[in-house]
């Protein structure tokens, strides 16, 4: 019985609670579906990034931001390129070729486009001389005539290397001018295929330290490296002191000068923002510790670039890591830093709404009790009148009629206590109609 009699009043109170809190539920949820269509799209979970040789830093470098993408659940593409020239030439294609590439400082000149922002610089990439040591070498214009590697088409390497020879007046008319890629120009080089062969690369390659371990092989200092520096404003002027790289053997047997591009992370615009963040949170592991010619913490950094650094970028360099991503996985920072703007319709709609609704609740429950207080007065105001005889019976009537409407309302039973109090008003009443009854009869 208990179950029976609970049941129905809950059923009630659930579909008034809906009447009441139902529009308010709606407004929110257009108010959310509006707002949602300002959310900017998840980033994907697919991305290419160009690199460059196999034997190459960018390639090493690459697998190194594929590794550690991999722990987001994010698949980096390792394409492998040319270098800096063709990476440039894939991020200006109109299709899809890469999202990002590592690009060579001084590149950025042969753009052709204004849809590429760069995230900062990385480390330097010295540019790396090398020729047979039968030859007595000190400048540039001393290679006039030699068989000079000067690398492949679509490598920074060749690119740098040409403006330097350009320089000092060696072409391909005056002399023979070969492009192969790093590895194979260090094999001909140790061969004697090849009198001179230039790099542009990090000490780290495998390649280069079998010439520089080489007893046929020498390292050519660059001569006037300062002036080379003030023509070409994306050259930095390195030292490399004598025996740094073997002390044992002491390698370099003196102290050279060498100039070094800088090689940075260059983007697509519509390159997702938050996959800018997680690149140069990634450069920040790789690359702050610093090794060679760069300082603990010198990169990466926002110079030395060839195209303006992205807005994500430049609050990184800032701020630093943005505070969700600090602490929580990436796709869970990522989708809550997206959602900020849904709380507008949350302190918009939301809060205003619920605040409301609970007093227009209490208002709707107890107007379906006092709304009877209405009738109850108007027999209240007819029963103090003198003469009740004629009109009696029709106030019992009402007063029953009334009754059975009060007894078939339903509230919760946090308002019963209304409810009981207008059915013992309507109590008072009957029994006000009974004692002038009984009145009436003893008078008679």
């Amino acid at each position: 019985i208990y179950l029976i009699l609970n049941r129905t009043p809950m059923k009630l109170d659930i579909k008034e609670k809906l009447k009441i809190f139902g529009p308010a539920m709606v407004i929110s949820i257009v108010g959310f579906v509006v707002a949602y269509q300002f959310v900017t799209p998840a980033p994907p979970r697919n991305i290419i990034i160009g690199t460059g040789s196999p034997e190459g830093a960018y390639f090493a470098y690459g697998k190194k931001y594929h590794e550690l993408f991999a722990k987001e659940n994010i698949e980096l593409e390792v394409k492998i390129t040319a270098g800096s020239a063709e990476n440039l030439k894939l991020l200006e294609a109109d299709s899809d070729s890469v999202d990002i590439a590592f690009v060579q400082g001084g590149i950025g000149t042969l753009a052709k486009t204004e849809k590429l922002v760069s995230l900062g610089s990385l480390y330097f990439e010295p540019l790396w001389i090398f020729h047979q040591k039968d030859f007595a070498l000190h400048r540039l214009s001393d290679l006039k005539g030699l068989r000079v590697a000067v690398g492949v088409e679509g490598s920074g390497t060749k690119v740098l290397t040409t403006q330097l020879l350009g320089l000092n007046g060696i072409n391909a008319k005056n002399t023979r001018l070969l492009s192969y890629d790093s590895q194979q120009t260090a094999e001909r080089l140790l061969k004697g295929e090849i009198d001179v062969a230039f790099f542009v690369t990090t000490h780290r390659t495998s390649y280069l330290w079998q010439l520089l371990k080489s007893k046929s092989i020498t390292l050519m200092g660059l001569e006037r490296a300062e002036a080379y520096a003030l023509r070409y404003h994306y050259l930095h002027v390195l030292k490399l002191p004598e025996g740094v790289i073997d002390f044992q053997d002491n390698i370099p047997s003196r102290d050279l000068t060498l100039v070094a591009p800088s090689t940075q992370l260059v983007a697509r615009t519509e390159l997702h923002p938050a996959l800018i963040e997680l690149f140069l949170q990634t450069a920040e592991k790789v690359h702050k510790s610093g090794v060679g010619f760069e300082r603990r913490g010198e990169f990466p950094a926002p110079k030395h670039l060839d195209f303006e650094l992205s807005p994500e970028a430049k609050r990184f360099y800032q701020s630093g890591t943005p505070f969700l991503q600090r602490y929580l996985p990436f796709w869970v920072a990522n989708f809550l830093n997206r959602m900020k703007i849904m709380l507008l319709p949350l302190l918009a709609l939301l809060y205003p709404l619920f605040k409301l609704m609970p007093p227009i609740y209490r208002w709707r429950m107890r107007s379906r009790i006092y709304r009877w207080y209405s009738e109850l007065e108007t027999v209240d105001s007819e029963i103090h009148k003198e003469d009740l005889t004629a009109n009696l019976d029709e106030y019992w009537l009402i007063l029953d009629n009334l009754e059975d409407k009060v007894s078939n309302i339903s509230v919760p039973s946090a308002y019963s206590e209304e409810l009981y109090s207008l059915r013992l008003h309507i109590d008072m009443l009957r029994n006000k109609l009974y004692r002038d009854l009984e009145k009436n009869k003893r008078t008679k």
